[in-house]
This record gives structure tokens, C-alpha cells and sequence, in this order.
């Protein structure tokens, strides 16, 4: 039996879409869900499940289909979000250029702190809308974040606004994926949830954290050091 108390839970690279659903029926009070390279879970799934959790205010979709009107809803289902990290596989010019999540969480997440959107496809307007809808971002990681050009008034204003900065070209000795930047250039194949053909993790870095320590009693515990 799941207890009903959990805040913090993380999974990463595993099949557990009913794990998922069984858990978080069970625990409604739900502070923190990180969930990484996890194939099965759909849009749709983690839309069904987070949307059963209101009290949710830290948020991981690193390496998993999740698309942009799916973000809309967490949004609007999880009004105290307060962090966010969806990544993905950074790809060197030329790439498309995509917008569609930045608006997303410019239009919905208006309560963020904490953006990490490692590897994605927006670009300055994007980033524009994300400064205007989210007023209150302390940090912001755009990591091989490559179509933004953080320059001139884009990066005064950025500075001015938001506490901590990652660039697009800053190190990523500290990003707990594998960082090797693809070349589309390279391949006509590329994946569309930013998934390569090596593994993101190897197999020595599998981790499965133990839920117990994260019961709410646990007061010592800080969830933004995980992040940043």
C-alpha cells in the first residue's frame, strides 16, 4: 500500500507508467515529481496524473514525449509550480526553430522560479514571452539552448530580471545527462522528444532514490538542491 504522505518523487529510466498512476492516486499531496527518459508514459498519461495534483510546485520532464498543449494543461492543473526542468538533446545550427513550449509555459506558468529547458528549440521571442509571463524566475538554464542569441537589450534584460542566468554555451559539467551536443546536419532522423540513439544514462549511473526519504517529516530536506 502507497502511503498518502509522499512529497518527492523520482523516477528515471524506467518503464512506469503504472507506478506512476498507482502512486500518485494514492498521494495527492505531491510537492515534487521528477520524471526522466521514461519511454512509456505519454502525454496523456501525465496529464491524467498531474492533473490530480494541485499542491504540485516542482516539475521534471527531461527526455520524454510530452508536447507543447500537454505543458498548457499542467500549467493550468498546477497553479503553485514553482520549478520547472524539461530537456531535451541540444542540436548545433541548423535546426528548426520552435517557440510552442516557451508560450506554453509563458502562458501558464506565470508562479515559476526555477526554468531549466536544456537543448531546446526557442528563441529569442521565445524567451521574450517567457520573461514577460513569468515575472518571478530566479534562474533560468538555456543550455545548449542554440537558436537564442543572448546579446544586447535580450540579455540586459534577462540579467535584470532573472538572478541567475545559464547560457547556451555555459559548461555542463554539472548537467547529471549525457551532454554531447548532436549534429542534425549529421542525420535526417531526428528524434522529436530529443531522444538519441545512446544512452542518456549509462549504466553505472542508474539510480532509483528511495521514496522513504522524502516523507514529510523530513523537514530538513531542499528540493532546489537537486536543481541548482
Amino acid at each position: 500500500m502507497f502511503c498518502n504522505h509522499f512529497l518527492f518523487l523520482h523516477l528515471i529510466f524506467d518503464y512506469v507508467s503504472e507506478f506512476l498512476h498507482l502512486t500518485i492516486c494514492s498521494s495527492s499531496n505531491l510537492r515534487s515529481l521528477k520524471v526522466a527518459q521514461c519511454h512509456e508514459i505519454t502525454s496523456e498519461g501525465l496529464i491524467e496524473a498531474v492533473a490530480k495534483l494541485p499542491l504540485l510546485e516542482e516539475l521534471e520532464v527531461s527526455y520524454c514525449s510530452l508536447s507543447e498543449e500537454s505543458l498548457k494543461v499542467i500549467g493550468q492543473s498546477c497553479p503553485n509550480l514553482k520549478t520547472l526542468k524539461k530537456n531535451c538533446v541540444g542540436y548545433r545550427r541548423p535546426r528548426d526553430e520552435c517557440d510552442d513550449v516557451a508560450l506554453a509555459i509563458a502562458e501558464t506558468m506565470p508562479g515559476l522560479r526555477h526554468l531549466q529547458l536544456f537543448g531546446d528549440r526557442l528563441t529569442d521571442a521565445g524567451l521574450n514571452a517567457i520573461l514577460n509571463g513569468c515575472p518571478n524566475l530566479e534562474h533560468l538554464d538555456l543550455r545548449q539552448c542554440f537558436n537564442v542569441d543572448l546579446v544586447g537589450d535580450l540579455e540586459k534584460r534577462c540579467l535584470e530580471r532573472v538572478r541567475v542566468v545559464r547560457r547556451p554555451n555555459d559548461s555542463v559539467h554539472d548537467y547529471p545527462f549525457d551532454a554531447t551536443v548532436n549534429d542534425v546536419s549529421s542525420s535526417d532522423d531526428g528524434d522529436p522528444y530529443g531522444l538519441s540513439d545512446v544512452d542518456i544514462l549509462s549504466e553505472d549511473e542508474f539510480y532509483y532514490d528511495d521514496l522513504s526519504e522524502y516523507a514529510s517529516d523530513n523537514s530538513d530536506f531542499d528540493p532546489y538542491e537537486y536543481y541548482y
